[in-house]
């Protein structure tokens, strides 16, 4: 989820629970103020029928209205207590309303009221009177109130929605901005990271701080690179010195067992340096792409090549072949394409078992080539990694490394699968080019 879709989120359930609290509160208050009032107007007449009887001497007549009600009853002296109640207050109907008597067994309806009960002394008689107005008006005001304010609070509520996300993705289109040029960079390239005009000042110190570090890591790859160029160029000179040296010196009679095998053992690892040097020299060709020759391959024909390459080592590891291949064009350099195939075929050939098992498939999009081998998935996290092999190989440690690469520059990708035994890894070329997908098993 978004920032801005959990701020919006967070800033709606905040102002939802808040605009709750302060509408019990608000509705509370307002009913509170309108019943006081209330409570005035009953204080009123109470006030107005203590003024009459001290005058005259004697009760009111009986009052009602539509709104009012006074009754005056008998008491014992001193049994009143003054005091303000909710009640009810019974309303009839006037003619307009007459239409409802036949549904109604009463002439009228019962109606939420407000009540002071309260007393006084007649001569020598003790009443108790009560006075109850009708709260339907104050009712209908408040409901009137809240309503409009619960409507002017929503319609300030939308507004600042709109606003808040109108305003808040231009607050954050630097940062767009900025992660829109981080996708785009590429250490290896020559494009580099642009500062932006920002205006705000934590995205004008983010714009700059990915600046100076795509800086640094330019610079720190150059010079890896060149220091990676220099080491396996001027490696090769001593390398092809070592080599011929010692095949002048296998050449020579007269040397002992042991000093055979130290020969042999000197060629050996002379001869592994020299395939590392050329895989390093291939991987900052590959990586600086500096192979741009293309043409249209067939694939068909090209994996019927390498099989046919391969076909002694099949035989002499007696593994069984099975293949299905069908035509497929793809426009890519030749030599890349062979070296991957070679690559992934000769890794599976080299990590599968006397005995075992390997099928090519070419069909449609799909080139997948499996092969058995041990019974555990390999660390997909490692087995592209420089120089990662298992204990018993005896490669460089390049060969997938250098595999990814080719498909990188193919603009495509290299992944790895473990299923039914078999070890799988898979290129996704784009529609750029057309497509290819490569499975193969590796132990």
């Amino acid at each position: 989820m978004k920032l801005l879709a959990k701020y919006n989120r967070v800033n709606l359930i905040t102002t939802i629970i808040v605009m709750l609290i302060t509408g019990i509160i608000y509705y509370q208050a307002i009913s509170w103020i309108l019943t006081n009032q209330k409570d005035k107007d009953l204080n009123v007449e109470e006030q107005e029928i203590f003024n009459y009887v001290a005058l005259n001497q004697h009760l009111p007549q009986t009052f009602k209205s539509d709104d009012q009600q006074i009754t005056f009853t008998e008491a014992k002296p001193g049994s009143v207590t003054r005091q303000f109640i909710n009640t009810v207050y019974f309303k009839k109907w006037d003619d307009e309303n007459k239409k409802h008597r036949h549904r109604h067994k009463d002439n009228g309806e019962y109606e939420s009221g407000r009540g002071l009960i309260t007393a006084v002394n007649v001569g020598s008689k003790y009443y108790k009177i009560q006075i109850i107005e009708s709260k339907v008006e104050t009712e209908d005001l408040i409901r009137l109130i809240f309503t409009i304010t619960i409507g002017v609070i929503l319609l300030l509520l939308l507004i600042l929605l709109i606003t808040n996300r109108l305003i808040l993705n231009r607050l954050w289109q630097p940062f767009y901005n900025i992660m829109k040029e981080l996708r785009l960079f590429n250490i290896a390239d020559n494009n580099s990271i642009p500062m932006l005009d920002i205006n705000t000042d934590e995205f004008k110190e983010l714009n700059s701080a990915v600046v100076d570090m795509a800086a640094r890591a330019k610079h720190d790859y150059k010079d890896l690179k060149t220091f990676t160029e220099n080491a396996s160029h001027e490696l090769l000179t001593p390398i092809a010195v070592i080599n011929s040296k010692l095949d002048t010196l296998i050449q020579t009679e007269n040397f002992s067992e042991r000093q055979s095998k130290i020969l042999n053992d000197l060629y050996g690892a002379v001869s592994r340096l020299n395939r590392l040097n050329q895989s390093l020299l291939l991987l900052v060709k590959i990586e600086n792409k500096l192979l741009h020759e293309k043409q249209q391959i067939n694939l068909r024909e090209l994996v019927e090549d390498m099989i046919a390459q391969f076909d002694e080592i099949f035989q002499d590891k007696n593994l069984k072949l099975t293949y299905t291949l069908q035509d497929k064009e793809i426009y890519a350099s030749r030599y890349l394409t062979e070296i991957l195939l070679s690559n992934l075929i000769s890794n599976a050939i080299r990590h599968n078992y006397n005995g075992g098992e390997i099928i090519i498939d070419l069909k449609d999009d799909l080139l997948t080539i499996k092969n058995t081998g041990d019974n555990e998935p390999l660390p997909d996290k490692k087995i592209f990694t420089r120089f990662h092999k298992s204990s018993n190989s005896e490669g460089s440690g390049l060969g997938l490394t250098i595999s990814q690469q080719i498909c990188e520059n193919f603009n495509s990708s290299l992944r790895y699968s473990y299923l039914d035994g078999y070890h799988t890894f898979t290129v996704n070329l784009s529609s750029v080019y057309p497509s290819i997908f490569v499975t193969l098993a590796k132990k």
